[in-house]
């Protein structure tokens, strides 16, 4: 029988491209501050800089030797050998990085000129050979000979690619830059560099301008800018202006959302300096890239004719950022370069929407859309564009796409910490008046893609991402009075006002994930991707009736605590938990690890140490116990006088979560519980709370 084979789909070489870039990029952008220093020091204090010092700018005598000053040594040796340990690092951690600043060492010296392209070789490369050398005897090494082992085989591979670099790489990469050079003299001295905007342009809304950018253009122009003083090459690509002009266009001759939308994007464009947020009007009507082309190669022919330039990359391509590496003699003919390619974009852009006809309102959320698959994830300055504002400013990662339907608590465990979160925001945006709006928690292992907000711990939002890419993330240090609750309100009030798309009508649901109702299908999906033993809250009225007595019973509440530092008080808790038979040894360990990943301190003097997710199987009924200690406790730098364990199958402690959250929500029943006397008043202060 012959075999069906399905072919793999092909990687377009455009994609391949913009990996290629993005990787180059990675590699550069972090050491942008250092590129700017850099230019700030060569600007003020060279020979012909506004404050020049020979010292520090390397010209003239001190004592009958030249001086070295700090421009040459941070361009030759401090920015490319930044460059190749963060490429050796992107790709085998910071191993890999040192092994590709020493290979890199060796091209610098080879070269004797600014090795940014040999350091975007080196680095990387010392990294990926590394990694492939140590995997070789992974696992083989002796106990006690590891660090013997690893640190030779990292200086004697780093010695042998700094050999490799001198003698193999430097003369290559030399070659490459010289040959580049002299193309780009050859464009300059017979007047065609304008022309360089027809690839440019097309290609930064293809999102492959970093592999242009910071492939090619940014070491060119270090190159330049170390002989001349100043490079026109760093605002090929950087220039604000065509993008100005486009959107100046929309905002005069535009209709619907795209001409409501253009006077934010020219803020966040010009100012701002991302220039992705004009990408979207571009795609609506294709043909306006021939505007930005225009602009472009008018913002190129006149640095040229008025021999302007930077000192230094312009990152990101904000004006502040172009005027601040401006050099001194160039500042008339970069803000011309700037205005005029900012006007022939704009006329040429307004001249092509006067004379098509087109729907801008109806294409502006399909060209986002479109542009976001093109560059491979969601865009968060793109929100301004969709009508998502709110969700931009609250540090998330994905755009919302309707009211804010469905919230989520994410933990290790989902048991503790989230539950005890998700009630207290529950109770504040009931408070506000939206009472259908659902706040679950669940651990992060059975978080999916289906809601609309994620609130983790600052050091767990990391780990929830990945799962929740198109959820809007709120990272909280705790989880009883965190202000990002605030906000958390606010943007569901904003997004559930009146004249919502996702309000009006029986689809009140079509903005939460999955297309369903909030009561609907991707609800009970978002519900249902708890497992057992993940405890994924509900509300208030919907919680176990079951009384304080089958969860938090008279003998695991003590009065005054023995313990005296954080890893006795989890014993303690511990303790009581597996005294109760609700769990076994290994769970109480699991209450350690825990600990030891994220803490469990929740604010208002109150910690809930509890299991691992993992931990789990080691549950056998649910249980809390409550111990207070009087004198309080230090807990990572806070201080603890409540510590609540917790051991939860399936949302049996839910009810008494919420009643703990609610009392230490409250500054005067925390007093009471401060003065107690008896269990009694604990167990009574803590049953009351929901009745």
């Amino acid at each position: 029988m012959a075999t069906e084979t399905v072919a793999k789909p092909r990687t377009s070489a455009r994609v391949h491209v913009q990996k290629f870039g993005t990787f180059l990029s990675g590699m550069i952008m972090p050491n942008i501050g250092a590129f700017i220093a850099w230019g700030l020091i060569t600007a003020l204090f060279i020979e012909k800089g506004w404050i020049p010092v020979p010292e520090l700018g390397g010209f003239g005598e001190t004592n009958g030797q030249p001086n070295t000053g700090l421009v040459g040594p941070m361009i030759t040796y401090l920015l490319p050998l930044l460059i190749a340990y963060t490429g050796g690092r992107m790709v085998y951690d910071v191993r890999g990085g040192v092994v590709g600043a020493i290979g890199t060492m060796g091209v610098i010296i080879g070269a004797g000129i600014p090795m940014f392209i040999g350091a975007m070789i080196m680095g990387p490369l010392g990294g990926w050979t590394m990694k492939k050398i140590d995997s070789i005897w992974d696992g083989k090494i002796r106990p006690g000979f590891e660090m013997l082992v690893n640190n030779f085989s990292a200086g004697i591979w780093g010695a042998v690619l700094a050999l490799l670099g001198f003698y193999g790489i430097a003369p290559l990469v030399s070659a490459f830059s010289t040959g580049a050079g002299n193309v780009v003299q050859f464009l300059v001295n017979n007047g065609l560099l304008p022309l360089t905007s027809i690839f440019i342009e097309p290609a930064k809304v293809l999102f492959l301008n970093n592999a242009i950018n910071h492939g090619v253009l940014t070491p060119l122009g270090i190159q330049q800018s170390l002989e001349q003083g100043k490079s026109i090459l760093f605002l090929l690509e950087a220039n604000p202006g065509p993008g100005l002009g486009l959107l100046l266009a929309y905002m005069f001759f535009g209709k619907g959302a795209a001409k409501a939308s253009a006077p934010g994007a020219a803020i966040i464009h010009f100012l701002g300096g991302i220039h992705e947020i004009y990408f979207p009007y571009v795609l609506m009507r294709p043909l306006l890239i021939l505007a930005t082309i225009a602009g472009g190669m008018t913002g190129i022919a006149t640095l040229a004719i008025t021999n302007s330039g930077l000192v230094a990359p312009s990152a990101p391509g904000s004006i502040f950022a172009v005027l601040a590496q401006t050099s001194r003699d160039s500042y008339l003919g970069v803000i011309l370069a700037v205005l005029l390619a900012t006007a022939v974009s704009f006329l040429v852009a307004s001249v092509i929407m006067k004379t098509t006809k087109h729907s801008d309102e109806v294409d502006l959320n399909d060209a986002t859309s479109r542009m976001e698959q093109m560059k491979g994830k969601k865009s968060t300055v793109a929100s301004t564009l969709t009508g998502a504002g709110a969700a931009a400013g609250a540090g998330g990662v994905g755009v919302l796409a309707g009211p804010v339907r469905n919230i989520v608590f994410a933990c290790d465990a989902g048991m503790g910490s989230s539950a005890m979160g998700a009630s207290v925001l529950r109770n504040k945006i009931k408070a506000a008046g939206f009472p259908d709006v659902k706040v679950t928690n669940a651990s992060i292992a059975n978080l999916n893609d289906t809601y609309d907000v994620v609130v983790t711990h600052q050091d767990l939002t990391e780990r929830a991402k990945p799962a929740t890419s198109s959820a809007v993330h709120y990272s909280v240090d705790n989880f009883m009075n965190s202000p990002r609750y605030d906000e958390i309100v606010e943007l569901v009030r904003e997004s559930n006002t009146e004249g919502s798309t996702a309000t009006e009508g029986p689809d009140a649901g079509a903005g939460t994930p999955g297309g369903a109702s909030a009561s609907g299908p991707a609800t009970a999906a978002a519900a249902g991707t708890a497992a057992a033993g993940t405890a994924v809250g509900r509300s208030e009225s919907e919680a176990p009736e079951a009384g304080t007595g089958e969860i938090l019973a008279r003998e695991s509440v003590v009065l005054n605590g023995s313990a005296t530092t954080r890893d006795a008080a989890i014993d303690e808790a511990g303790q009581l938990l597996l005294a109760r038979g609700a769990v076994d040894e290994d769970y109480v360990r699991a209450m350690h690890e825990r600990e030891q990943s994220v803490s469990t301190y929740m604010g208002s003097f109150l910690a809930i140490p509890h299991g691992t997710n993992a931990a789990k199987d080691h549950i056998r009924k649910s249980a809390v116990s409550v111990i207070r200690y009087p004198e309080g406790i230090d807990w990572n730098g806070k201080q603890v006088k409540f510590v609540v364990g917790v051991a939860g199958v399936n949302n049996e402690h839910l009810h008494i979560l919420s009643s703990i959250a609610k009392v230490f929500t409250n500054k005067e029943q925390v007093a009471r519980l401060e003065a107690a006397t008896s269990e009694d008043e604990i167990l009574e202060l803590f049953g009351k709370v929901n009745a």
